[in-house]
C-alpha cells in the first residue's frame, strides 16, 4: 500500500511537472523521449522493461521543476565569504521554449546552454552574446566539461545517450545492461564528466559510464536530478529529492559509502549543483540557490526572482555565479547573474 502510494505522488508530480515539446512535433529532435510517440513501439524490444508508472515520465522537462510563473520579491543576505547583504540578480539574456539548462563555465568567462527543443548547445560570451556553439543533438539537456577540456552532453531524445562533443564528438553511451537507456525509464537528466573521460549521470537513478562506453548504476532508494563531482573527484553529490546524497569516488571511477551530506531547507528538491573554491556546495532550489559548506552545514539561500534549475560560476574572475530560470506559464528561460565574494574553482566546475 504504501509502494502504491508513492508511485501515485510521483505520476501526479510528472503530471504537473510536464513540458510540452515544441508546438507540432510529436517526435524528433526537440521531443523528449517519453513524449515521443515512437517510444512504447521501441519499448517492445526492452528485455527489462521500465517502471510503471511513475518510471515513464519525471519532470518533463528533464530538470526539477521551477516554480510558478511571475517575478517573486526576494532580499540578499549576508553570507560571510559567499555574497554580500544587498545584491541583485541580473537578466542577462533570456529565450523562448525550453532552450536553456545544464549551464557551465568556458574557459573565456563565457558559459555554454543547452538547449532541449532546439537540439543545440549556445555559447553566451562574457559581454551577454550568443552564438551557436554545437548543433544537431538529440534533445540536448545538459552539458559537462571535464579536466582536460573534454566536452559532454545528454541527448533526451528517442534513443537517449551520453554523447561527447569534444575533441572527439561521437557517442560515449547509450546502452544498459544490453537494453537501450530508453529502457531505464525516466528523462535523461544530468551529468558531470570525470578526468578519466567516463560521466557520472541521473536518469531515475545514478549511473556511470566508463570511457569505454560500459555503464554501471550505484545508489539505493535515490530520486536523483542534479549531479556534481568534487573539484578534486574524489567525492560525487547528487540531490536525491529533498536532500543531497554523497558517495566516495574510487580510482576506477566505481563509488562506495552512500551517505546523506545534507538536507535542504524550505521545502522542494534540489536541482543543479556547483562548488566555488572554498569546497562549498551550491545546489538550486525553487527559493533559490543553497549554499553548504564542505562539512554539509548550511550556510544559507541566496533568493532569487524566479524557480531556477542549473547554476554556474563564470565571468572573468569567475566571481559571477550565473543560474537558469524558468517561467512555465511563459514557456520561456532566463540566464541571470549576481556578483560574489565567493570564487568559483580553478578548472571544471562541473
Amino acid at each position: 500500500m504504501k509502494f502504491g502510494f508513492v508511485l501515485a505522488v510521483l505520476s501526479a508530480t510528472a503530471a504537473l511537472c510536464q513540458i510540452q515539446p515544441p508546438a507540432g512535433l510529436r517526435s524528433g529532435a526537440g521531443v523528449q523521449a517519453a513524449q515521443d510517440e515512437r517510444e512504447p513501439d521501441g519499448l517492445k524490444a526492452c528485455k527489462t522493461p521500465p517502471p510503471a508508472p511513475a518510471g515513464r515520465g519525471g519532470p518533463g522537462r528533464g530538470r526539477g521543476p521551477a516554480e510558478a510563473a511571475g517575478v517573486r520579491e526576494y532580499a540578499v543576505k549576508e553570507i560571510p565569504g559567499v555574497v554580500a547583504a544587498g545584491q541583485q540578480w541580473k537578466d542577462i539574456w533570456e529565450v523562448d521554449g525550453n532552450n536553456a539548462d545544464g549551464i557551465i563555465a568556458t574557459p573565456d568567462a563565457g558559459l555554454l546552454i543547452a538547449q532541449n527543443d532546439k537540439s543545440d548547445v549556445v555559447k553566451l560570451d562574457k559581454d551577454g552574446k550568443t552564438s551557436v556553439a554545437y548543433i544537431g543533438t538529440n534533445t540536448g539537456g545538459s552539458v559537462a566539461m571535464n579536466s582536460k577540456g573534454h566536452l559532454f552532453i545528454v541527448n533526451r531524445g528517442l534513443n537517449p545517450s551520453i554523447e561527447e562533443l569534444t575533441p572527439q564528438r561521437k557517442t560515449l553511451a547509450n546502452h544498459y545492461n544490453g537494453d537501450p537507456l530508453d529502457c531505464v525509464g525516466g528523462v535523461l537528466n544530468d551529468l558531470t564528466a570525470d578526468s578519466k573521460g567516463g560521466a557520472y549521470f541521473t536518469m531515475g537513478g545514478l549511473f556511470y559510464t566508463d570511457p569505454r562506453g560500459k555503464v554501471t548504476r550505484y545508489g539505493e532508494n535515490l530520486r536523483t536530478n542534479g549531479i556534481v563531482l568534487s573539484p578534486d573527484e574524489k567525492k560525487l553529490y547528487v540531490t536525491n529529492g529533498p536532500a543531497i546524497a554523497v558517495f566516495d569516488v574510487q580510482k576506477d571511477g566505481s563509488l562506495t559509502n552512500q551517505r546523506e551530506f545534507a538536507k535542504l531547507e524550505g521545502g522542494g528538491n534540489g536541482d543543479g549543483s556547483t562548488f566555488d573554491a572554498g569546497g562549498r556546495l551550491y545546489v538550486t532550489s525553487n527559493p533559490g540557490v543553497q549554499v553548504f559548506a564542505a562539512d554539509g552545514k548550511y550556510l544559507g539561500l541566496i533568493p532569487t526572482p524566479r524557480g531556477i534549475i542549473s547554476v554556474a560560476f563564470s565571468g572573468p574572475d569567475k566571481k559571477t555565479l550565473y543560474a537558469v530560470a524558468r517561467d512555465n506559464a511563459q514557456n520561456k528561460d532566463w540566464i541571470i547573474a549576481i556578483q560574489m565574494i565567493a570564487q568559483g574553482p580553478k578548472g571544471r566546475g562541473k
